[in-house]
């Protein structure tokens, strides 16, 4: 089947560009109960890559790459409006699924989610790039936070490791520190109350960070990432995450489409 249509606003496109993200209210409404029941596989049916970086309280369920075996992924990724949705905001004429991400933290877990940029982990580059962070739960202090404009900082905050906080690849490189949003007045965060099938996008590039959980209920997230007609291969310092291993690329090369494929192509709409 053909994924659904979306029609965007030109409000909506003009805040993506602008702060490098974006709230969507509804826009996998219709959804939620095949999500749910896609995130409950995989973690029936879990990766080799499945980890718990709870810290010992409360547990962070992270998974990823799933999709091609989880069938409810495969519907949510090739018949959901994701597809065009990610188009119409990069202002791409197509749209190249990168990977799946299932995140759940469950009542009580402190662990936040680190202060990052998504970019410096991949093997990815281009200027055209958008995660969607899809809650099937309510959420309110666990939600998502975003430095508007941060997708423009000519500067990549240093990735770490997510368990400990170490650097993720050896040395420093060329980057800036991780940030500290709240205690620097000069960075704008923006954070959105959200209720099931309501869906942040964002930039690769915008730094992005979580709260731990207080509520006294789930917080089930699927986060979806897509690439666009820019997007190419690039070499990074060390092993990327996703690692996706022994896939032949060269710097500079479009990603290949038996592996990433593209699943939104307006000439063909």
């Amino acid at each position: 089947m053909k994924p659904a249509p979306y029609s965007l606003s030109p409000e909506i496109i003009a805040d993506y560009q602008r702060d490098g993200a974006v709230c969507i209210r509804g826009a996998f409404k219709d959804w939620v109960d095949v999500i749910a029941e896609g995130i409950e596989r995989n973690m029936r049916e879990r990766s080799a890559t499945a980890v718990d970086i709870a810290g010992g309280v409360g547990s962070f369920f992270d998974d990823y790459c799933n999709w091609e075996r989880i069938p409810e992924f495969v519907q949510v990724v090739r018949e959901s409006p994701a597809a065009a949705i990610a188009a119409g905001v990069m202002q791409s004429q197509t749209a190249q699924f990168f990977h799946d991400h299932v995140l759940v933290k469950e009542p009580g877990t402190q662990k936040p989610t680190p202060w990052h940029q998504d970019i410096p982990y991949y093997f990815v580059d281009g200027s055209q790039t958008v995660s969607f962070w899809i809650p099937i739960d309510p959420v309110k202090e666990a939600t998502l936070r975003l430095v508007a404009g941060s997708h423009k900082w000519d500067k990549l905050v240093l990735p770490v490791r997510w368990l400990d906080d170490s650097n993720f690849y050896a040395g420093e490189g060329d980057y800036r520190p991780v940030p500290d949003p709240d205690n620097d007045p000069a960075m704008k965060v923006l954070e959105w109350e959200m209720e099931p099938g309501d869906a942040v996008l964002f930039d690769f590039r915008t730094a992005h960070g979580a709260r731990g959980n207080p509520a006294s209920s789930r917080r089930r997230v699927l986060s979806l990432r897509w690439v666009g007609d820019d997007a190419h291969y690039v070499e990074r310092p060390g092993r990327t995450s996703p690692p996706y291993t022994g896939h032949d690329m060269k710097h500079g090369q479009k990603l290949r489409e038996d592996w990433f494929p593209v699943v939104w192509d307006a000439s063909a709409a």
